[in-house]
């Protein structure tokens, strides 16, 4: 099968932007974890949290959910590009020294260990437990008459008018199969002719429930079951000998030429093209025939390392369907509700007796940290009024990754109606939402807002919004800049700082980056900023090299960091030089770590730990401390080379010495957490934190909610507690 990266610019697609640059020396392997693996180190502990006991039982099942989720992403784009070197035969090597090869055949090999764990946990004991609380997950066998009743007549009036079974081989072309798709594979024969042949039947639980509710909504059975139950009436006239499930991945990773004369045409052709991405994985179901699996390898023209048998369900991302089912509270987390920061509150109770957002901001910057506080009180509220408000004369938004229910983006169309200019820069190529921002983008050009697609070769994953006000005889520059998506969906779901301020040199920076992405100038320096790819690589650099300068034994430094992902080789050397002039590197990283801690003479002054919980840890905090020089940055760069290098990122200073302090404290909370904690150490190995004893037990997020709480009633004047 022709390769699909020999049909779209190989060489530049194999360039991955987190392989050391041409020309760049090799440093010392012993130095890097290797990308790859320590991505699947990330996705165990999401794994272990499925397998904890002390994580209620419906949050586990989400917890399965996303483990699964999250390795079909790692498929596609990961493990496809590791293929794609392959094949183009790149002999450059990542900073830990190992071929795309060997990392493949590591990755099979750990892959295949925690998928048995990932089967263990659901069929093993989350099943059984859900069923002794209520929520049964039911195979044919163990129906009742009744209930097999109604299986079947859900079969055909709403199942079988979907199916479409297709033959495989006697002289037909192999059927397409989608990416992520779910089919069985039957074997057949006809009793006439005396032959065997195969056939697939794809399972369409894009249309229909992958899990049928059965009368009353808390007994459900597998749509391929039911469909396998009833191959007969598929295939009339046929003997079934048997049948397996299959599924597989594709490649659906694309590039963009930096020379696309029309950035949003380009997008389009791509993304019709990435259905088509090579086959990078097989998922079988353990013990499937060998006259089901050779056709389907042949076919498909997989390596023994792209083929995994799986025990149990396939494509477990589905039960989060299952533990979306209503009731069932006391198998959940305590509910939620983000509270509005305490300067932004409008009821009687404020002491400054509310008002909106900007006139807060006038008083004084402000910070929010989602999901403990609200969105939809802060930013959203912050965009509305702004809208509403006859003297702004211009807003101005980053989009990367939103929802069809945002209000934000529907706000910048009432704000061209409302007279004001509104300028939306629109990210197309933000992975897996480019169709949902392509829809945006046209309903937005539609509706006379100014629409800018950025630049080919950069991604803008800057988080910004810009509104310009006239007061007086001038205007005044009211900026948020984030550290997550403007998506209200995730604001309840991920961590998240913003950071709202009237500075003039924060306003002018943010000003200066819209000109940068709407025109064609490219801004040498910036005030205040950090800004990629121009000067946040530098910066950061600089206040680590500041760090390193102003720390003696008397009056010691500090480097507090917070991120989701660690792997530029440029700025990890930077730390261990830290390290070894006796500075203390604490980072807080929940996914990637290429740093490894602990290494005589190299990292003993820095550790690293890693939080998952009930939120989705997501801010980037960069805190240098050293004494009246300190600085504080949050803003939406992890230390990866694609977003120092090949994206627009902002970096904003906080400085407020209250705000400050707060932003420090999530970071520390963080780093003595025991609950949804692991340390990593020299070895690679990741360690789960434990208290000593009950009372030791600290919670960042749950200390985190209560502290939001806290801070309400502390400024509402009611007493705590």
């Amino acid at each position: 099968m022709a390769k699909r990266a020999a049909a779209k610019n190989t060489a530049q697609k194999t360039l991955d932007r987190d392989v050391v640059p041409p020309g760049t020396e090799v440093p010392d392997s012993g130095l890097f974890f290797n990308r790859e693996l320590s991505w699947l180190a990330f996705n165990d502990r999401v794994l272990q949290l499925a397998e904890s006991p002390e994580v209620p039982l419906m949050e586990r099942l989400k917890f399965i959910s996303i483990y699964a989720r999250n390795l079909d992403e790692f498929f596609m784009i990961r493990v496809a590009r590791l293929h794609e070197q392959i094949a183009a035969r790149v002999g450059r090597l990542v900073p830990d020294g190992a071929s795309p090869g060997d990392t493949l055949d590591k990755l099979h090999t750990g892959i295949l260990e925690q998928g048995r764990r990932h089967a263990d946990c659901f069929e093993k004991v989350l099943r059984p437990a859900l069923a002794e609380k209520g929520l049964r997950i039911l195979s044919m066998k163990e129906l009742d008459a009744d209930q097999r009743a109604q299986v079947d007549q859900r079969f055909r009036e709403q199942i079988f008018p979907v199916l479409t079974p297709l033959a495989i081989g006697l002289g037909r072309h192999f059927p397409y199969i989608s990416n992520l798709s779910l089919s069985l594979a039957v074997l057949l024969r006809d009793p006439v002719a005396e032959e065997e042949s195969v056939a697939r039947v794809k399972v369409p639980k894009e249309i229909l429930p992958r899990f049928v509710p059965l009368k009353g909504g808390t007994l459900f059975v597998p749509l391929e079951e039911i469909i396998a139950q009833h191959l007969g009436d598929l295939f009339p006239g046929m003997e079934v000998l048997n049948w397996s499930l299959f599924r597989v991945t594709r490649d659906a990773d694309f590039t963009v030429s930096e020379d696309a004369e029309d950035l949003l045409k380009a997008v389009e052709t791509e993304l019709s093209q990435r259905r088509f991405g090579d086959v990078i994985r097989l998922e079988i179901q353990a013990g499937m025939n060998a006259k089901l699996l050779e056709p389907l390898v042949e076919a498909l023209t997989l390596e023994p390392r792209q083929v995994y048998e799986e025990h149990g369900l396939l494509d477990l991302a589905d039960v989060m369907s299952l533990a979306m089912t209503p009731g069932f509270s006391e198998q959940r987390d305590p509910p939620w509700t983000p509270v509005t920061q305490a300067r932004l509150r409008t009821d009687n109770e404020s002491p400054d007796g509310g008002g909106t957002v900007m006139s807060a901001m006038r008083r004084g910057d402000l910070l929010v940290h989602h999901p403990y506080e609200s969105f939809t009180t802060s930013v959203e509220r912050f965009v509305s009024e702004a809208v509403e408000d006859p003297d702004v004369l211009a807003l101005k938004q980053t989009v990367y990754r939103t929802s069809d229910s945002s209000p934000l983006v529907p706000a910048l169309i009432r704000a061209t109606e409302h007279g004001k200019q509104a300028v939306c820069m629109v990210e197309l190529k933000a992975r897996f939402d480019e169709r949902t921002n392509i829809r945006w983008a046209n309903a937005l050009e539609e509706a006379g807002v100014h629409v800018v697609y950025g630049i080919p070769s950069l991604k803008t994953h800057a988080k910004a919004i810009l509104i310009v006000r006239r007061e007086g005889e001038r205007v005044r520059h009211y900026v948020h800049i984030g550290t997550g998506n403007y998506n209200p969906k995730t604001a309840r779901l991920y961590t998240d700082l913003g950071l709202f301020t009237t500075d003039p040199d924060i306003g002018a920076d943010v000003a200066d980056v819209f000109n940068f992405l709407t025109g064609f100038g490219r801004p040498r320096s910036f005030r205040k900023l950090l800004v990629a790819p121009l000067t946040m690589r530098e910066g950061l650099m600089e206040e680590i090299r500041k760090t390193v300068a102003a720390h003696t034994p008397e009056a010691p430094a500090r480097i507090l960091m917070k991120m989701n992902a660690l792997v530029d080789p440029g700025i990890i050397r930077a730390l261990y030089d830290a390290s070894r002039a006796g500075v203390r590197v604490e980072l807080n990283v929940r996914g990637i770590c290429c740093l490894r801690p602990g290494l005589p003479g190299v990292s003993e002054n820095i550790r690293v730990v890693s939080n998952l919980g009930r939120f989705l840890e997501h801010p980037r905090i960069y805190a240098f401390d050293r004494g009246a020089t300190s600085r504080c940055y949050i803003g939406s760069a992890d230390l990866m080379p694609r977003n120092l290098d090949h994206r627009v990122e902002i970096l904003a200073p906080v400085e407020d010495p209250t705000l400050a302090a707060q932003v420090r404290d999530v970071v520390e909370r963080c780093m003595v957490d025991t609950s949804g904690a692991w340390e990593l150490a020299s070895d690679g190995t990741w360690r789960r934190r434990t208290a000593a004893t009950p009372n030791d037990k600290r919670s960042a997020q749950g200390e985190l909610m209560e502290r939001a709480i806290r801070m309400v009633h502390m400024q509402s004047g009611r007493p705590v507690g």
